[in-house]
């Protein structure tokens, strides 16, 4: 699976007032356009991971010496049809009892009891929910896993373009040191890898496989659950059958390293929104990436940051409201974890991966203002903190140095003079290499200790952010290979099955 590929909105019609072009179409999409699609079948969206945990299982069975080979290629056969057909047959029957026991009753009625009703053998819908649920999850899971790589791999692309751009850095929304935005997009790619690392985690155990665990307690059939393993393309079986059906912790797992996500992706919007306003304008954003007003002709909003926070905060409700959930519920198998709680994870993915495509959006399109960035770096007197430790080397002690140096910043301020200017007045006795090289771009550059802007020490850390990319990439290279090879398998089986009752 790969990233959502996008282009530029080129055309006008979306022009608005002072905007020249639409909203980029991946946005669009996002944003004024999704909701208007038919939604799923939820007969096949049910249905068809259900389905092909019954063809494993048949299998398996069969295989086992549980199910003679004829009734299960009639079984199958059955099954194959249904799917054929997205389960067009099952579409107006009553389903008083849910919607898989109308889906095997239609099998019993068309097939016969003694080829139907084997389908269930050694099995429950505790633990065939809880596979199916792990199933389900593959595709928004795998979705979410590749927008994030998508955006480190786009922070770390503009990390390097700009990590000579110098900027200020912020501490209490106040000029703090010259740092440069390649330096602060590394910073963000590093919180971002170690997200996704824990995306990665979460999402192990999708890898496990609950089928055999029965209602709570197993069975007493010979099933072999490394086999339906194999074929579902899981890792390993779940070794314990009240385990199996009674957690659903993979859920919270997820929700939790999608809230996580979220706090990083929520407070990278902050900063966007902070240096797009007017007031401090050191991003410059396309037509392509803000919105208009209704109203006032003038405004360029860049509006998807808001979006960005509110789709972020999504998974924290979703958190909430399942771990709730699942707190009602004793250990073993429960509606409230299984489904009241489940139900939660599904938007709260898509909102998190939507989030997660927005804030790539903005980081490939936004583009420094230099001279602004330069100009801001300046005038908040961000060389103090450097002249500070040239005294200290100079053998002041660094106490003594703060104070100097803070009063060297409120004399330029209240006088209207530059930093530099006072600097060279009050230090006039010091070596002339103490008061040298105090602009904001040498200073950042000269910064490399601890992780800082030095251009050496950006790039180190662009390099660590793209190797720890590249080897969880690898891993879902490794995961999306495994199920495509079961699926394949699978099939195979079931052909020959069919084939060769």
């Amino acid at each position: 699976m790969t990233a959502i590929t996008d282009a530029p909105a080129t055309s006008t019609a979306g022009a608005t007032g002072r905007l020249t072009s639409a909203v980029h179409p991946v946005a669009a999409d996002i944003l004024f356009e999704r909701h208007l699609r038919v939604p799923p079948d939820p007969v096949a969206a049910e249905l068809g991971p259900t389905s092909e945990v019954d063809r494993a299982h048949v299998v398996m069975l069969t295989e086992q010496g549980v199910i003679e080979r004829g009734t299960a290629a009639r079984l199958l056969a059955g099954i194959e049809e249904l799917r054929a057909t997205d389960f067009a047959p099952l579409r107006n029957l009553p389903a008083p009892r849910g919607r898989y026991l109308a889906y095997e009753g239609h099998l019993v009625d068309t097939l016969g009891e003694e080829t139907g009703g084997v389908l269930h053998s050694g099995r429950s819908r505790n633990d065939l929910n809880a596979t199916v649920l792990r199933l389900q999850l593959r595709r928004p899971y795998d979705r979410l896993l590749t927008e994030t790589d998508a955006l480190g791999r786009a922070l770390v692309d503009r990390g390097r373009r700009w990590h000579t751009t110098v900027m200020p850095a912020y501490t209490h929304h106040q000029p703090a040191v010259p740092i440069t935005y390649g330096h602060y997009l590394a910073g963000v790619a590093a919180a971002l890898v170690r997200d996704l690392d824990q995306l990665d985690h979460a999402g192990r155990e999708l890898g496990e496989n609950p089928l055999g665990a029965g209602a709570v307690g197993g069975t007493t059939l010979p099933v072999d659950a490394a086999r339906t393993t194999e074929l579902l393309g899981f890792d390993a079986p779940l070794a314990n059958s009240l385990h199996a059906v009674a957690s659903r912790d993979v859920v919270l797992r997820l929700l939790a390293a999608c809230t996580v996500l979220g706090v990083l992706l929520t407070r990278t919007a902050h900063d966007l929104q902070s240096w797009t306003s007017a007031e401090n304008p050191l991003l410059v954003l396309p037509d392509s990436l803000v919105g208009s007003s209704s109203m006032m002709p003038q405004k360029r909003n860049p509006f998807l940051l808001e979006n960005i926070q509110g789709k972020a905060a999504g998974a924290l409700g979703a958190l909430t409201a399942a771990t709730a959930a699942m707190s009602t519920a004793r250990y073993t198998n429960a509606i409230a974890v299984g489904t009241e709680a489940v139900g939660h994870v599904w938007s709260a993915l898509e909102a998190t991966t939507d989030a997660v495509v927005l804030l790539r959006l903005m980081i490939e399109g936004a583009e420094p203002d230099r001279d602004t960035m330069r100009r801001r770096t300046a005038h908040g007197q961000t060389a103090a903190t450097a002249l500070a430790e040239r005294l200290v080397v100079a053998g002041m002690p660094f106490r003594t140095a703060h104070h100097t140096v803070g009063d060297i910043s409120r004399v330029a301020l209240a006088t209207g003079r530059s930093f530099e200017t006072v600097a060279a007045e009050r230090l006039g006795d010091h070596p002339r290499e103490l008061l040298d090289a105090l602009d904001p771009d040498s200073v950042a550059a000269s910064a490399g200790a601890g992780g800082g802007p030095a251009p050496a020490s950006v790039t180190a850390a662009l390099d660590d952010a793209t190797d720890r990319l590249d080897g969880l990439g690898a891993a879902a290279d490794a995961r999306r290979s495994r199920w495509t090879a079961a699926e394949r398998a699978l099939c195979d089986a079931v052909s020959t099955l069919i084939r060769q009752p």
